[in-house]
């Protein structure tokens, strides 16, 4: 699946990899930028999910641009 695909079709994606991955950083760093609020999250249990409309906003990206 594509970046921008999965970014319009999920509310909510996991932290790690696929944010991380998304925003280049490493598994420590986007844990622990989780952990500082630089990248909200939403618990579920131990999992940890970023809402796809603030990745969106912090990649430039808005839903009618997805080709």
């Amino acid at each position: 699946m594509n970046d921008i695909k999965m970014l319009n079709e999920n509310a909510v994606l996991p932290l790690w990899p696929e944010v991380g991955t998304l925003l280049k950083l490493k598994r420590g760093a986007t844990y622990a930028a989780a952990e500082r609020g630089e990248i909200p999250t939403v618990d579920f249990g131990r999992l940890k999910r970023v809402p796809t409309a603030w990745l969106r906003r912090k990649l430039g990206l808005e839903l009618g641009d997805a080709a």
